[in-house]
């Protein structure tokens, strides 16, 4: 399989026919895991086919790496069985909890960042890539509130779990800004803390401005402060692979390909003057 390059967008239902029938320039695609593990129906055959045009990589929402119930073994193993079928070149998850006691609150929950919480998520991370033969990539998650308990930062956290673990990242601009905003944190502290050869995708997203704080929306288009900490991000780390996401008030694609080429040109600038 070749090293997967270049910008892609988040595969999402509205687009099926247009991605694979309108022209385009996505070099690749990001799919929400759990869309797609059903033995059958139209989104899989949907995506049997788009994936013999473009690379693919699988991004998790309920993995709930930071949870205490026990791992879901059979979740693990739908997504092993996925991932043979469509050869995704990564599978991404959250460094979060999404649930207790057997019940999924559908959301990415934050983490306290302790010694504690730090040698859990990494025991578990290992159970994971074990079960998966392979080894992931955690992103970092917008959030709303801190733990008093937290005895270290979230960036610190994320490294830490990195090589201990031995996992890569999928480090998302957008939700660093956004937590950077309600948190009153320097954005670029973070980027600088995490070390580069674990990151292996950019996530970029739009984002809601509610005032006092921002909620991680991915209803917008991205913002210019963003687009800036993403600057910054390729000064640092180089070309990562970057995508797009959108979940809702979702434009047709065109007007994401159009978005996609602001950060192809950003990445295109950046290696120019590097040179």
């Amino acid at each position: 399989m070749m090293k997967l390059a270049g910008f892609g967008l988040g595969l999402r239902t509205p687009h099926y026919e247009a991605v694979l029938n309108e022209p385009h320039a996505i070099d690749w695609l990001e799919v929400i895991t759990e869309n797609y593990l059903v033995p059958g129906g139209k989104p899989l055959d949907y995506l049997e086919r788009i994936r013999e045009r473009f690379p693919m990589v699988m991004h998790g929402v309920s993995l709930s790496i930071g949870g205490t119930d026990p791992i879901d073994l059979e979740y693990l193993a739908g997504v092993r069985a996925l991932a043979a079928r469509i050869e995704p070149h990564w599978i991404s998850d959250h460094l979060c909890w999404t649930g207790t006691d057997g019940r999924n609150l559908h959301d990415l929950l934050p983490l306290p960042y302790t010694e504690e919480a730090l040698a859990s998520v990494v025991a578990r991370v290992g159970q994971v890539q074990d079960a998966l033969g392979r080894q992931i990539l955690l992103e970092n998650v917008s959030s709303y509130l801190t733990f008093h308990a937290s005895d270290m930062s979230e960036w610190e956290f994320l490294r830490e779990v990195a090589q201990r673990a031995d996992c890569a990242i999928l480090l998302d601009i957008n939700n660093i800004y956004v937590s950077s905003v309600n948190h009153g944190f320097d954005p670029l502290t973070y980027l600088q803390a995490i070390p580069k050869d674990r990151v292996r995708q950019f996530h970029l997203a739009g984002h809601s401005d509610l005032g006092g704080h921002l909620i991680d929306t991915h209803d917008h288009p991205i913002v210019e402060p963003v687009w800036n900490l993403y600057r910054t991000a390729l000064a640092h780390f180089g070309a990562v692979p970057t995508m797009i996401e959108r979940d809702d008030n979702i434009p047709v694609l065109s007007e994401l390909v159009a978005e996609l080429q602001i950060a192809r040109d950003l990445c295109h600038s950046h290696a120019r003057q590097a040179a």
